[in-house]
């Protein structure tokens, strides 16, 4: 991994602007050779101009797209999503023009939502893709690891893949109502659900994906609902019901074994051993004009 650390002009070196060193980081990347992946961060740096008009934006990224393709490297641009505006398209929410997003033919959002059960969760996400699909992601979190003895790193340990649009995906579902009337979801949602028994949460919903309602609907029709919220064990999904019904047991709760008993054997698996693998020491480039 090589960090371009500043551009060296005579016998001072200043901060490295990809808005104007194109040319010389593409004759440091011929000297370290086999580069096959760029990264800018953030990419708003490589356009001199106004960030937030489309024309300058698509006149400063070109340079690097041109870079990439000459030398068949991906070129990665990382920025941020403007504050609020859940619940819209996540690329109208990209800081600066809409040309950031209009020049990539690839954009993954990354971001934190609540889940069903209210706890957090981050998701990566499609918003935009023009070689492939443009939907789905997957579930992940950030662990703390000791790289090497002594070194203490995050890595990223990827969950479950999820479906849906980068839209839906990174909708808070318990985010404030946004006006829309649901009470046909409310009235759909109570009849697939009873007080005296649980359903799975994933049958209850169903008719109303069906019908076209969103996630971000459904989750409010079941806050009007005061629809009572259970983790079935063993590794079940959720199970709602309506209040009111007393101690409910889940189904076939009762005929699940203790843990450790004849009809439930428990073994206890011996951890696996890792190993560290060294990694080449991160270098910083001057490159010269």
């Amino acid at each position: 991994v090589f960090f371009v650390d500043g551009t060296r002009v005579g016998s001072a070196v200043r901060p490295f602007d990809p808005s104007t060193d194109t040319r010389t980081l593409q004759e440091a990347i011929q000297k370290i050779g086999s580069v096959r992946l760029i990264v800018i961060d953030p990419v708003s740096t490589a356009v001199a101009g106004d960030s937030h008009k489309n024309t300058e934006v698509r006149r400063g990224l070109q340079p690097l797209v041109d870079l990439a393709t000459s030398i068949n490297a991906a070129l990665l641009g990382i920025t941020h999503l403007s504050k609020g505006g859940q619940g819209s398209d996540p690329a109208q929410r990209v800081i600066g023009s809409i040309a950031f997003t209009a020049v990539a033919r690839v954009v993954l959002v990354a971001a934190r939502v609540k889940s069903e059960d209210g706890t957090d969760k981050r998701i990566l996400a499609r918003s935009k893709s023009n070689i492939g699909p443009d939907n789905g992601g997957f579930e992940y979190h950030l662990a703390q690891v000791e790289a090497l003895p002594g070194i203490d790193a995050s890595r990223v340990e990827w969950g479950q893949a999820v479906q849906g649009s980068a839209r839906e995906l990174l909708t808070d579902p318990a985010e404030q109502d946004d006006g829309t009337d649901h009470a046909d979801a409310v009235s759909l949602l109570k009849a697939e659900l009873m007080a005296d028994c649980w359903t799975a949460a994933n049958l209850a919903t169903q008719p109303l994906k069906d019908a076209g309602f969103t996630k971000k609907q459904i989750w409010n029709a079941s806050k009007k609902l005061n629809v009572t919220r259970k983790k079935g064990g063993m590794g079940g999904g959720w199970y709602w019901r309506l209040p009111g019904g007393g101690d409910v047991a889940l189904p076939d709760e009762d005929s699940i074994s203790p843990e450790g008993s004849e009809d439930s054997p428990s073994e206890k698996q011996e951890p696996l051993e890792s190993s560290a693998v060294a990694q080449p020491a991160n270098e910083l480039v001057e490159v010269e004009l």
